[in-house]
């Protein structure tokens, strides 16, 4: 049986899959096998950098996949010493070259890295790249408020998405509630603490997986989806990634989506966009 990825409507029209695959800090060498499962298990949506260092083998797994182009969504990020005009032009032909695409279906700032003050250049580069059509979709990732209102107020571009760290205990609900009055759709990072907190082990979780009969990944997962986030679980095992894809046969109710909202506590467990400086 197909399952269906829901979509979520981009402020520029396209559409995206709401549950995609991640691969960050996955193994160069391993990234074709990788994305090969995730693709082989469903996943049409693939989430990349170019600091990954893994777009050839993203590109070799789509190219190896049989796949229509037109039935994924790739998505890939302009990283931090790229930042400025002519360095994210050379950038993003960089990053086709090397998943051996056309284009891409969402180009992402990484960082906006405010003490460099490019991100507003860059943005209006990004604007170039999609104008040209190398870019379908252009966003940002690990933007705040007064980043997002510098490049909306200089531009004639809103965001179309802004991915952050996002899980649980890590809400980020003024930034949500900032995308949904702007239209800029939130994508999460880090949906299950990346192992930094014992996240699948907090009893509010455990007791909502064992009402379903589901495991503690799949409800982060499916609380996610019913937030209305954009979710990119990331595992290296066959048989989590299907695990991880199998989240449609069931549903929080209201009550149990309250008891993981009720989980935030401002626990930002990677960094701080306002201070990183990598």
């Amino acid at each position: 049986m197909t399952t269906t990825i829901p979509t979520l409507k981009l402020n520029d029209g396209h559409d995206i899959p709401q549950l995609g695959f991640g691969v960050f800090k996955v193994d160069p060498d391993e990234t074709e096998r990788i994305v090969s499962d995730a693709l082989a298990a469903g996943y049409r949506h693939i989430d990349t950098a170019a600091v990954y260092g893994n777009e050839v083998g993203v590109g070799r797994a789509i190219a190896a996949s049989g796949v229509p182009r037109e039935e994924l969504f790739i998505t890939t990020k302009l990283w931090n010493s790229d930042q400025g005009t002519q360095s994210a032009f050379d950038a993003i032909d960089l990053s086709l070259d090397k998943l051996g695409l056309d284009s891409v279906n969402l180009y992402l700032i990484h960082w906006p890295r405010p003490d460099l003050d490019r991100y507003l250049e860059t943005w209006l580069a990004m604007e170039q790249i999609r104008d040209d059509g190398k870019a379908t979709s252009i966003g940002v990732s690990n933007f705040h408020i007064p980043h997002l209102d510098t490049i909306i107020a200089g531009s004639s571009t809103v965001p179309a998405v802004d991915q952050l760290e996002l899980h649980p205990t890590f809400q980020q609900r003024e930034l949500r509630a900032f995308g949904a009055e702007h239209g800029i759709a939130i994508e999460s990072w880090g949906p299950l603490g990346q192992g930094k907190y014992d996240l699948l082990g907090m009893p509010a979780i455990t007791r909502i997986a064992a009402a379903h009969g589901v495991t503690p990944a799949q409800v982060v997962i499916r609380w996610h989806l019913q937030s209305g986030i954009i979710v990119f679980p990331k595992s290296n095992s066959a048989e989590r990634m299907r695990e991880n894809f199998d989240v449609f046969g069931f549903e929080l109710t209201a009550d149990e989506l309250a008891a993981i909202d009720a989980l935030d506590a401002g626990n930002r467990v990677g960094s701080n966009p306002e201070t990183a400086t990598f």
